[in-house]
């Protein structure tokens, strides 16, 4: 039980970092919610921004598979992601199989398979194809 309670008041404040990297980037604040995005992918995922920003999907794969995140913490990781997309269209070609990944692991690891993940499958499709 004691677990369980980290890991919501860690999403919780997961949830917070995303809401003012949202703000920032309606303020137009780019570079500064590029860089608490890069932190937060660091320090609140444990992922690299040289796994994220790398090509080779199979070091994210790789990274995916061996960090055994949580599935709350994959599901909020997702949320980070999906909202990174729309920047520009060399962003969207490198998150969206990342992110792509990260629904196929929960769905497959966790059998977790959220409606909105659903729909946001096929949204991420126009950013792979």
């Amino acid at each position: 039980m004691y677990r369980r309670d980290l890991i919501t008041a860690e999403i919780q404040k997961l949830a917070q970092v995303l809401a003012r990297i949202m703000g920032l980037k309606l303020e137009g604040k780019l570079a500064e919610a590029s860089q608490l995005f890069d932190e937060t992918m660091e320090s609140g995922f444990h992922l690299p921004k040289e796994i994220l920003e790398n090509d080779d999907l199979t070091i994210f794969e790789n990274w995916l598979h061996e960090d055994k995140l949580p599935p709350e913490k994959l599901d909020s990781l997702s949320e980070f992601l999906y909202y990174e997309l729309g920047i520009s269209a060399e962003r969207n070609l490198l998150i969206a199989p990342k992110l792509n990944l990260v629904y196929q692991y929960l769905s497959d690891q966790h059998k977790i398979v959220h409606l909105v993940n659903l729909h946001r499958q096929k949204t991420i499709q126009q950013y792979i194809s």
